[in-house]
């Protein structure tokens, strides 16, 4: 696919060269005044010429069948019918006669590769090899990226008070990502990074937050309308794990190979590990609105294992915690899992 929208950029830009005056003036300019290769150029316009000739005799023939199909007076319903599958047809007899051509798009890209790289047709092998391997060098690279996900308390044990008032939850994140390929054509990369993540856990039902003489957290039923009531805590999270690069090799020239490490399928599988910032208990009711930095009992490390599939920047993830959410037996081994969304900002 992308190589056909490569050959139809090409092809317009030089038909519309050709077409836009009488005679197509094939004298070069200056290196300086342009970016394209001569070879490259030469190429292009033979195959423009090419697709042109054959678009126009099926044009023509297309052309006397639609006449042809005028004669027969048919109702605007069926006339639209019949045209549309002629169109349909002569398209697919197009594509296939300029398939038939067999042009050579990598090699030409190649050319014009060697051609950018250098500003010149003339270098020795061994100069233009070594400007490739520099060029298209392993992606070492730190970039950032911002998530959204969707979480709940998990636990193998029988519901607590947490979890019969539970109401909508999320993560919020955003950081920076480590990206070291491990050589220029290998599919596998380690992954690592910095994340600022923020976990909200909404209650449902009245129910509010709060802490005992005794420092424990529980649940109580809020005095009043309650409009707001969530625990919000902070965390700093180191992940490490690998990724795997579905994408093809490339061939750059030279026997130069490469992969691109941003764009196609990826998977990827890492553990982490985060230690708390602060939490915040915020409470919003006809009783005013109550934010209250305090220790809540949220556990003050977290750590756990996240599954991630790619495509290009946009990431869908699952995220689980090995960790509980709350320390010392406060509803007991509720745990966290995240499902969501990322975006790579690369």
């Amino acid at each position: 696919m992308i190589k056909n929208f490569f050959l139809m950029g090409l092809v317009c830009l030089f038909s519309s060269s050709m077409y836009g005056q009488k005679a197509l003036n094939i004298n070069l300019a200056s290196k300086k005044d342009t970016e394209v290769s001569p070879i490259v150029k030469d190429k292009i316009e033979e195959y423009a010429t090419q697709i042109n000739v054959i678009i126009q005799e099926e044009k023509k023939l297309m052309e006397a069948e639609l006449l042809s199909l005028q004669t027969k007076n048919l109702d605007k319903a069926e006339f639209d019918k019949e045209k549309a599958q002629i169109a349909d047809r002569y398209s697919e007899k197009i594509d296939k006669r300029i398939e038939e051509l067999g042009f050579d798009l990598d090699g030409v890209i190649q050319k014009q590769v060697r051609y950018s790289l250098l500003n010149t047709d003339a270098a020795s092998k061994e100069e233009l090899k070594q400007k490739l391997l520099r060029k298209f060098h392993p992606s070492r690279s730190i970039t950032g990226y911002f998530s959204y996900g969707i979480m709940t308390l998990t636990n193998s044990l029988s519901d607590n008070d947490l979890d019969k008032n539970i109401g909508y939850s999320n993560n919020l994140e955003f950081g920076l990502k480590l990206n070291y390929q491990l050589s220029r054509t290998s599919p596998w990369a380690i992954i690592s990074g910095l994340g600022f993540s923020w976990r909200t856990v909404r209650l449902d039902n009245n129910m509010v937050f709060a802490k005992n003489a005794d420092n424990n957290v529980y649940l109580e039923h809020y005095n009043g309308d309650l409009s707001k009531s969530k625990l919000r805590t902070g965390y700093i999270i180191v992940p490490l794990g690998i990724q795997y690069n579905f994408s093809k090799l490339k061939n750059a020239g030279m026997d130069v190979q490469y992969r691109n490490y941003y764009q196609g399928l990826k998977i990827g599988a890492n553990v982490y590990g985060g230690a708390r910032m602060s939490t915040n208990n915020i409470i919003d009711g006809n009783n005013g609105e109550l934010r209250n930095r305090d220790n809540y009992q949220v556990n003050p490390y977290v750590y756990g294992a996240q599954l991630t599939l790619s495509y290009n920047s946009v990431s869908i993830f699952v995220k689980k915690d090995f960790s509980n959410f709350f320390k010392d037996n406060r509803f007991n081994n509720d745990k966290a899992l995240i499902f969501g969304i990322s975006i790579g900002l690369e």
